[in-house]
């Protein structure tokens, strides 16, 4: 199985919930969950930059193996540039359309 969590949200509540799935898939023991995405745009976007609150965190779901993408539009919006966010998150054109494309890749869709 393979899962995308949608991140859009400012409040850090939601972005706490949304790392905590993640964290949760990947931890999965019964071997059912191939892969995690976490799509981030609009007001979640604050979550990714480098040397924010959850910096620590992101950083250990990268090394389990968690894929995170930044919207490049939210980017543009926001006056961020790749530069400031987390290493090792990708940028995506559009956060909307990657979306749609995992869950047409199968991906199973979370949103908090």
């Amino acid at each position: 199985m393979q899962t995308v969590v949608h991140l859009l949200s400012g409040d850090e509540g939601e972005q706490d919930t949304s790392l905590a799935i993640a964290k949760n898939l990947v931890a999965d023991e019964s071997g059912r969950i191939d892969d995690v995405a976490v799509v981030i745009q609009a007001s979640g976007i604050e979550v990714a930059r480098a040397g924010g609150r959850a910096d620590d965190d992101i950083q250990e779901l990268l090394d389990d193996g968690i894929a995170f993408k930044a919207c490049s539009n939210t980017l543009e919006t926001v006056d961020f540039g790749e530069s400031d966010l987390i290493d090792g998150i990708e940028t995506v054109p559009e956060g909307a359309v990657e979306v749609t494309q995992l869950q047409t890749d199968g991906y199973a869709y979370v949103r908090p």
